[in-house]
């Protein structure tokens, strides 16, 4: 068997592809990719059982057969040639040898048949969506999900899909994010959870993509096409919290402020906060917001005053700055707006403008009880 392929071409390739391998793994075959050469087409497939991944390449080749093949030590060489083709020839003694313009490179394969196939998904619903949308949509919520095993079902990112618009909510119980687009909709409703990794390995490959995605899912799996790409992942099994619920309907406290002024004296003042409670103090008063930080433990304290346009009645609120700097830099808003209603009720965090039509974005962050 063998096949001839552009180095660059390749390498690009797996990657995106090597994202997927964890670095270590209990099945030692999940350290390979999956070579399997169909003529001219060559698919390369990695997994880690819970998602997989792979991707159709053009080849020039009259073999077909399959081989696993070990993906550091592939990826480490394609790395170091400049642009030319690649001759690969699978031998019967279980090596692959790989002639390049200037010398031979011989790495043992395994069988290809011990690779664990892709799941077939039985039935699926389908959506298509546009791949920066999608991209916008999981790096607008991805930032806050949680990160405890013993509630799986926040560490991933919760897709509602129904007839009018598709919403993407995630929250670790300090902060939430609700994405919704209207201009985009599904046939029929559902939902389901989505795990973080394959959600950063979309993110990164659909950033510049206009291409459009088809989704198809199941109660237990997802898959996304798009391009020469699958990708098919497990999905977090068990019921999102009632978000609606947490989301105060009544605040009439509206705070107006520039985006960037304000993100950058949370990040000063919050330098001289506590270094566990990382607590800032918001106070606001008629046309003025004083933002204020104290380590009591080493008599560091900060204050800044800001202008802003401000309707409501003079309050104090505590937030941890690490959420509200999270929130502050994932809007691409030159202004935002904090709607507030008491100093422990969340409190509500929208971009007043650089939003698309039927974009909306609606960030929720948690109090923290201010001392004295």
């Amino acid at each position: 068997m063998k096949f001839i392929v552009s180095s660059t071409y390749l390498l690009k390739q797996l990657q995106v592809l090597g994202g997927v391998i964890n670095s270590s793994n209990t099945l030692p075959i999940l350290d390979n990719f999956l070579f399997d050469i169909d003529h001219t087409k060559l698919t390369v497939s990695a997994s880690d059982l819970e998602t997989t991944m792979s991707s159709v390449l053009d080849i020039e080749s009259d073999s077909k057969g399959s081989v696993a093949i070990p993906a550091r030590l592939l990826l480490d060489t394609l790395k170091t040639f400049p642009e030319q083709p690649l001759t690969f020839v699978i031998e019967d003694n279980n090596t692959v040898e790989i002639s390049s313009n200037h010398g031979k490179y011989a790495l043992a394969y395994a069988d290809g048949n011990e690779f664990p196939k892709a799941v077939a998904l039985e039935d699926p619903s389908s959506t298509t969506i546009a791949g920066n949308i999608l991209a916008t949509a999981i790096s607008k919520t991805i930032f806050a999900a949680g990160n405890d095993d013993l509630r799986p079902v926040m560490s991933g990112v919760f897709f509602q899909f129904s007839t009018d618009n598709l919403t993407f909510v995630a929250t670790d119980a300090h902060k939430l994010v609700k994405y919704t687009r209207e201009d985009v909709s599904a046939s029929q409703v559902a939902e389901f959870i989505m795990p973080k990794k394959p959600l950063t390995l979309l993110k990164g490959i659909l950033a510049t993509s206009d291409e459009e995605v088809t989704i198809e899912y199941n109660d237990s799996n997802a898959k996304f096409t798009f391009e020469n790409t699958v990708l098919i992942c497990r999905l977090i099994d068990g019921k999102y919290p009632n978000y609606e619920a947490v989301i105060p309907k009544e605040n009439p406290n509206k705070l107006s402020i520039d985006r960037t002024q304000f993100l950058n004296s949370v990040k000063r003042v919050s330098i001289f906060s506590n270094k566990t409670t990382h607590q800032i103090r918001l106070k606001i008063a008629g046309a003025e917001l004083n933002i204020s930080a104290e380590d009591i433990d080493y008599s560091n304290k900060a204050e800044e005053r800001l202008t802003c346009d401000y309707q409501g009645d003079d309050m104090q609120i505590g937030f941890n700055s690490r959420f509200l700097t999270e929130m502050l830099n994932n809007l691409n808003a030159s202004d935002v707006q904090l709607e507030m209603s008491m100093p422990n009720r969340a409190g509500i965090l929208t971009p007043i403008d650089g939003l698309d039509e039927g974009e909306h974005v609606t960030m929720l962050v948690m109090p923290v009880m201010l001392n004295g």
